[in-house]
């Protein structure tokens, strides 16, 4: 028997908007703080902090019983979704522009859609969604505009960095799916605790952590920020999302990325909105409905009505 095509409901979409909010939010807040902190003190704390207040979670819920029995499965997550592609953003930042980035991040769901046809039985590559996506990389695009490309040449580094935290990204997605058995705050919980575990030696070794003065206080807001806010809580939405929606359909948060972070600007610091924001944001939407289906499936209901209703034209001679 087939599986059915996984969809979204409405109160995925809203998961998934406020997601975008609160990823959208950790590139400002990753420029804010590699300005002063090393890349991968950056990570540390960033996952260090998420891990405090998400394994604190799971023990006054009685879900630490997966972090004693399932500790493969965390490091593996911890490592291709959160210790690597983190500290490859935050380098990232230092080297390109936080839209850029933010572009680069766009292109998870094209490694998502490859990653998950090949390795998932209900969460296959489908026309609609194939044109949905192209769509959605084109209005990212449209929407943060040529000028956001400019000397891309010089910081190829930075680029290719912050693709392959994309396709790790794209590939801890998928790879999460397989554990269903645990709640979204367990897996976030292990995860965390896993990245802050395989980060510690690295950070040690490379960064010093010792030999440099504490932080100014809008570095340590920012690392609150990004671990507690665009971390822990991130988190906990997004495996409630991949276990509800698919990991496809889940990955579309880094379309909604650039779109939040542009409005957030207009709202929060009185930037004006350009006609071609307004207009890649329009595309993005385009995208969002066709990967979504529901609309495509309803119209072609509605044609198959409409065909049935219609009376036989043919003459009898």
């Amino acid at each position: 028997m087939t599986p059915r095509p996984l969809t979204m409901s409405a109160a995925d979409w809203l998961m998934l908007v406020v997601l975008s909010i609160l990823w959208g939010g950790s590139f400002y807040l990753n420029k804010l703080a590699v300005a002063e902190l090393p890349p991968l003190t950056v990570a540390l704390g960033r996952v260090g902090i998420a891990a405090i207040v998400l394994v604190s979670m799971a023990w006054m819920r009685g879900e630490l019983w997966p972090l004693r029995t399932a500790w493969p499965v965390f490091l593996t997550l911890g490592l291709i979704n959160s210790a690597l592609p983190f500290f490859l953003v935050a380098w990232g930042q230092t080297q390109i522009a936080s839209g850029l980035a933010s572009i680069l991040n766009a292109t998870t769901p094209l490694f998502a859609v490859v990653i998950a046809n090949a390795a998932t039985i209900d969460d296959k590559l489908t026309p609609s969604r194939a044109v949905g996506i192209v769509c959605g990389l084109i209005g990212v695009v449209v929407m943060i505009g040529p000028g956001a490309l400019k000397g891309v040449s010089l910081h190829v580094v930075g680029e290719l960095a912050c693709l392959a935290a994309a396709a790790l990204y794209a590939t801890g997605t998928v790879y999460a799916r397989r554990f269903r058995n645990f709640t979204p705050n367990a897996l976030a919980a292990g995860q965390t605790g896993a990245a802050t575990l395989l980060l510690l030696a690295p950070v040690a070794y490379v960064d010093h952590p010792w030999t440099h003065g504490p932080p100014v206080p809008h570095v340590i807001a920012a690392l609150v920020g990004l671990g507690a806010l665009s971390t822990a809580v991130a988190y906990l939405l997004y495996f409630r999302l991949l276990a509800r929606a698919g990991a496809t359909n889940t990955s579309l948060v880094t379309f909604l990325i650039p779109v939040t972070a542009v409005l957030l600007g207009a709202l929060a610091l009185g930037e004006r909105l350009e006609p071609h924001q307004i207009a890649g944001m329009a595309v993005i939407a385009v995208g969002l409905v066709a990967i979504d289906g529901r609309a495509a499936h309803a119209l072609a209901h509605r044609r198959g009505r409409r065909k049935k209703e219609q009376p036989n034209d043919l003459t009898h001679t």
